[in-house]
């Protein structure tokens, strides 16, 4: 992922692409102009072009750029933070970043407590288990006389 600033600098990079493909397309899409009312046989057999759709999809292109750059501009840092500003925003999140790590590390020691009498439980089970299967084949077997 990107810094803030480099995609700023793509969004910009991105709308200019936009700006000069969409005056190419159109450019390129654009009815001849007359002069002196002279039509030639090329501009009668030209098929009509979309133009109007290309302007639709550039104008839309080119204004979701546009917001995406106003977005990036505002989520930068404002002149007004300063090093002082900055330095007690990063002691907070210290902070938390502490009160955090403290109830993770409550929660792994209440977690591990659990996982020891489960361990236990299953050893109990097991031992209960071998003594219940050493066992029958003794009462199952007839006594001598």
């Amino acid at each position: 992922m990107a810094d803030r600033l480099t995609q700023l600098q793509d969004a910009v990079n991105s709308l200019a692409d936009q700006f000069c493909n969409a005056i190419g397309v159109l450019q390129q899409c654009a009815p001849p102009a007359s002069f002196s009312n002279i039509q030639t046989a090329i501009n009668k057999d030209q098929p009509s072009n979309p133009t109007e759709e290309y302007a639709q999809l550039f104008a839309a292109l080119i204004a979701r750029t546009a917001k995406d750059v106003d977005v990036l501009i505002d989520s930068l840092p404002s002149e007004e933070s300063t090093a002082a500003l900055q330095a007690a925003s990063l002691r907070q999140l210290e902070e938390e970043n502490q009160e955090a790590a403290a109830r993770l590390e409550e929660v792994v020691y209440r977690g591990d407590m659990l996982l020891e009498k489960i361990q236990s439980a299953l050893a109990d089970i097991a031992q209960s288990q071998l003594r219940t299967r050493s066992g029958a084949p003794s009462q199952s077997t007839p006594p001598e006389s």
